[in-house]
């Protein structure tokens, strides 16, 4: 059976370094209302090669939204509202591992969430669902990053354990050895958790470009981490985080068929709220989300 197409949309969420699009057409910056408040900011659409595209920069133009603030169930919603099929998180990040070295790229498929202060979840008392998370990153999605991030001459490496801290402070350096041996996570950030867990619930496509910045604090020759230094090396992971975004388009195509390995489809059997005890309130602020499984 042929699986029903549909147009592509990818969207961008840009962290920091990353607030534009290069050679966006038609842009046009549009406010999207959702029931969960405002998203960090305005969303910028376009097309770019015939695809359609969004950008949403997480922390808000001028970066007003520090990570625990981001209303990352608003953002989400925002994106699946508008019609985004694929959705590309590039976000700065320290690296565990000496062969992550500031200036790469990692594709990352596993996280640790240590966030607290965060919503995890659209869904709760009145709807409650479980989706799986087991593999948190689309591997089609994140096959089109690994390619463009290899055609536009940046230092890639498949697959990778990202950390998510709350923050804002970066770690201490018992975390950092911690994190980096007796976890064996490969790279840490703050933003990352709970966006993936969400985009599973939203049923989107998600894949995750870890911009390395830094060793974080456990490198004996590094030092802690340094501001001014991650600064500098944003510039040029900026430049190459945009050619990587403009090469998607031409990977991905226009049109788009049913995710092979069931993203789309994440909350076939997730939801465990029987039809008659359901939440008509939490419903309605489900439309997007999850209307097409209620």
């Amino acid at each position: 059976m042929t699986q029903p197409q549909t147009d592509t949309m990818i969207a961008v969420i840009g962290g920091s370094g990353i607030y534009e699009i290069d050679g966006l057409e038609d842009a046009t910056w549009q406010t999207v209302e959702t029931p969960w408040g405002a998203p960090s900011d305005q969303i910028l659409t376009g097309t770019l090669d015939g695809v359609k595209m969004a950008f949403l920069p997480r922390h808000g133009r001028g970066h007003v939204h520090s990570p625990s603030t981001v209303p990352y169930r608003a953002n989400i919603d925002a994106l699946k509202r508008i019609g985004a099929t694929d959705v590309i998180s590039v976000s700065a990040c320290g690296s565990f591992r000496e062969e992550l070295a500031p200036g790469h790229f990692v594709i990352v498929d596993q996280f640790i969430d240590r966030t607290f202060a965060r919503e995890k979840s659209f869904f709760g008392t009145g709807c409650v669902a479980h989706v799986s998370v087991a593999h948190p990153t689309c591997p089609r999605l994140s096959d089109a990053c690994e390619t463009a991030a290899k055609g536009a001459g940046i230092t890639v490496h498949r697959g990778g354990t990202y950390l998510a801290m709350e923050g804002p402070q970066f770690s201490s350096i018992a975390e950092s050895k911690m994190y980096r041996v007796a976890w064996g996570c490969d790279v840490i950030g703050m933003t990352n958790m709970p966006e993936a867990k969400l985009a599973r619930e939203a049923e989107l496509c998600y894949a995750s470009v870890a911009m390395i910045t830094d060793y974080d604090s456990w490198h004996p020759e590094h030092g802690a981490v340094d501001i001014n230094d991650i600064i500098a090396t944003l510039g040029a992971n900026s430049d190459n985080g945009r050619a990587l975004v403009k090469a998607l388009p031409a990977l991905l195509g226009a049109e788009r068929t049913a995710c092979p390995h069931g993203c789309n489809r994440a909350l076939e059997f997730a939801i465990m709220t029987a039809p008659d005890k359901r939440d008509p309130a939490v419903l309605a602020k489900l439309d997007a989300v999850a209307g097409r499984v209620l």
